[in-house]
């Protein structure tokens, strides 16, 4: 079963860019779709973007984040990334990341706190 671990998050003024990664750690990466997450304080999680199995070139984001976020993986490096751009104040909140059974995601990091001052 693969686990992953999130990094890349931080503190980031208004407008400005972070980009996190998704690491694997397990050897099988490349055939399970990876799918980003957030929780704000007091919030439920909610989607934010996700990358199916395979080479990466189908993807899916929340309304929320259209234009603005680009996830993209690479299977070499057993890794998957969000690239965050013109961020918000709202985008405040722990990013997780999961990959996807047939049934659910599995395999959850610990999360990054991606912290957007205004």
């Amino acid at each position: 079963q693969v686990q992953l671990v999130e990094s890349g998050g931080g503190l980031v003024q208004a407008g400005g860019s972070l980009r996190l990664t998704c690491a694997a750690t397990r050897r099988i990466f490349s055939v399970y779709t990876i799918g980003w997450f957030r929780q704000a304080p007091g919030k439920e999680r909610e989607f934010v973007a996700m990358v199916w199995g395979g080479s990466g070139t189908s993807t899916e984001y929340a309304e929320s984040v259209k234009g603005r976020f680009i996830i993209s993986r690479d299977n070499e490096k057993r890794m998957a990334y969000l690239q965050m751009n013109s961020l918000k104040p709202d985008d405040t909140a722990v990013y997780s990341c999961a990959a996807q059974t047939s049934t659910s995601w599995t395999g959850w990091g610990p999360g990054t706190q991606v912290t957007v001052s205004s």
